[in-house]
């Protein structure tokens, strides 16, 4: 039923306080600060028939308390109300008792049913009130210590969610809000950084990529029984950089015949196994200068690395290499290899020296014929990031004809797996890569740099195809199951040819293949990412660091400079034209971690 507002009416609009100055079907309406509106009955709530003057709305004497003693527990009106508080239904006492309607302690409702709250229902919302009251005095006194950028133990509940926006888990945060500060994980870090909540030493760029950050923990099964064949008799190399923990890889010589032994991970773990199904979630083992997350359980290279046991399980790949470099009469067998592990400076002083001088001499014919098969050879500085006690330290690794000659020998057991793929119809994850561009033969570090440009991105098929970048015909990576998803599936695919058994069929390997291409672009972001981070911590860390550069591009006076003992490229604003390859001497004078932006000078 709609109600009858006559004119001089006290009224409420929303929450304010109006008069009605002209009634009809559509009501006029004065509010307090002389604004009028036009509005339908029905949007009003009449508090008293008037008339009223708003000079004379304020509260009178009264004992509202007293009031809510009396009707406790009951219902009434907004008139009774008035009248037994204020000791008549006035407009000012009207609108005082509305006012307290409205607070919700002892009242709460609408004028014409009002509902009086029990003592019980009182306490409780007190007790409510002053927890807010608290609550809002904590987080007046963490916004003010935030702005004077200092933190207390007791904030750390506010800057949870500051946390989780650095690491890339939501996308708003009340605090950075609050602080004026853009809503982003790189202000988030900074926020973190400047409070002394988060150090250096974080690194949040797996988490951003939503990658795990521990290595799994899952059961392996032991060793099957099964027959090996016996090639403990020779010597065996596994050849890696100092401190690898992870040794899948290992070579020897057999008269006219290279052995490329690998750690046998498919002896374990078996496809859809748990363990084969996290490894496949992972995609890959993450390197992080701070340490590695492994796609499997650490238990694996516990049983299986080469050269962490007297005698090693292996799944050997054995080759003959013919005088013009060609790799031929592949011969695959599960062994037992007894391992000698070897830094690749270790191993090129024994370069001379056989059995590795014989495998230099194949690995050079091998890859003197993919060069003439289009192979491009780029040599751009790199260098290993390893965070040591929380010092981050930063080496080059060194062109050896050892590093040289492994790279090269796992490269010919690739090859001749695919090779073998393609003549048996053996479903295999082959590694493609079109042709980029042509370029000449690379000689200074700018052609290097314009040469990586022109290289398109490799990828992963189960359909044979070239690799431009290694000039191979078609080739299928086998030599790091350990640490790469689609290795440890090649290995289950071989596996399964020389016993006999069944072959996971295309669909399964494509869908596989579409596993490991999804999850390995985020680990190779990570891991540039984190590269980047502890570069810049290595910097901060050397304040007066300077070095030189070499002008690898350049765009009028616009030039990216590739710092080559940091493996660091950076642009800049050349004071003077200098031309591609010039040394120039750089200089560092601070960083913004969050950004990954070091501030660098050439001169």
């Amino acid at each position: 039923m709609t109600q009858t507002i006559g004119c001089d009416s006290l009224v409420l609009h929303k929450t304010k306080p109006a008069v009605v100055l002209r009634s009809g079907d559509k009501l006029e309406i004065l509010f307090q600060d002389g604004k009028k509106l036009s509005v339908r009955p029905k949007d009003l709530v009449v508090l008293h028939p008037g008339p009223i003057d708003f000079a004379e709305l304020k509260p009178p004497p009264g004992d509202v308390l007293s009031a809510w003693e009396l009707l406790e527990g009951t219902t009434t009106t907004l008139a009774e109300l008035a009248e037994l508080a204020y000791g008549a239904y006035t407009p000012a006492s009207a609108w005082a008792a509305w006012e307290w309607v409205i607070d919700g302690l002892y009242f709460s409702g609408a004028p014409e049913t009002i509902y009086v709250h029990t003592g019980p229902q009182v306490e409780k919302e007190q007790t409510t009130r002053a927890a807010r009251a608290t609550e809002a005095q904590a987080w007046s006194g963490f916004l003010e210590r935030a702005y004077q950028r200092r933190f207390e133990s007791e904030d750390s509940r506010y800057l949870a969610e500051v946390e989780q926006m650095a690491y890339g888990r939501r996308d708003k945060s009340k605090v950075l809000a609050e602080l004026g500060r853009t809503q982003t994980p790189e202000s988030a870090h900074s926020l973190l950084l400047e409070l002394g909540v988060w150090d250096v030493a974080i690194n949040p760029y797996p988490q951003r990529m939503d990658l795990p950050t521990e290595s799994p923990v899952l059961d392996l099964p032991e060793l099957p029984a099964e027959e090996r064949r016996d090639l403990s008799h020779l010597p065996a190399f596994a050849i890696d950089d100092e401190g690898n923990r992870d040794p899948d890889d290992a070579i020897s010589l057999d008269g006219d015949r290279l052995w490329v032994h690998v750690a046998d991970v498919a002896a374990l773990v078996a496809p859809n196994s748990a363990v084969d199904l996290e490894a496949r979630a992972r995609g890959a083992n993450l390197y992080l200068p701070e340490g590695v997350v492994t796609m499997l359980p650490w238990r694996a290279t516990e049983q299986l690395g080469l050269g962490l046991a007297e005698v090693s399980p292996a799944l050997s790949f054995g080759l003959r290499v013919t005088p013009d470099g060609a790799v031929a009469d592949l011969e695959i067998t599960p062994s037992w290899v007894r391992v000698t592990r070897l830094t690749y400076e270790k191993a090129d002083g024994m370069i001379d020296q056989e059995p590795l001088r014989t495998l230099h001499a194949w690995a050079s014919q091998h890859a003197a014929r993919r060069r003439q098969q289009g192979a491009v050879s780029l040599d751009l500085p790199e260098v290993r990031i390893k965070v040591v006690d929380g010092k981050v330290v930063i080496a080059p690794l060194l062109s050896l004809r050892s590093r040289d000659t492994v790279t090269e020998l796992m490269l010919m057991a690739g090859e001749a797996v695919a090779q073998l793929a393609i003549e048996r119809e053996l479903a295999m994850p082959f590694t493609l890569q079109e042709a980029g561009e042509p370029m000449g033969t690379p000689q200074t570090l700018s052609d290097m740099f314009a040469g990586r440009r022109r290289m398109r991105p490799s990828q992963q098929s189960t359909r044979p195809g070239p690799h431009a970048g290694l000039g191979l015909p078609a080739y299928v990576r086998v030599t790091s199951p350990l640490r790469r998803y689609l290795d440890l599936v090649a290995h289950q695919q071989l596996r399964a040819w020389l016993a006999g058994q069944s072959l996971l069929d295309e669909p399964a390997l494509l869908e596989r293949v579409g596993a490991a291409e999804a999850i390995g672009g985020a680990v190779r972001r990570a891991e540039a990412l984190a590269r980047q981070h502890w570069t810049i911590v290595y910097l901060q860390q050397q304040p007066d660091w300077s070095g030189q550069g070499v002008i690898v591009e350049k765009m009028g006076l616009r030039a990216t400079v590739l710092i080559p003992e940091l493996a660091w490229e950076f642009r800049v604003h050349l004071r003077e034209d200098r031309p591609l390859d010039s040394v120039v001497r750089i200089t560092y004078s601070g960083a913004n971690l969050p950004q990954l932006d070091a501030h660098l000078r050439a001169r």
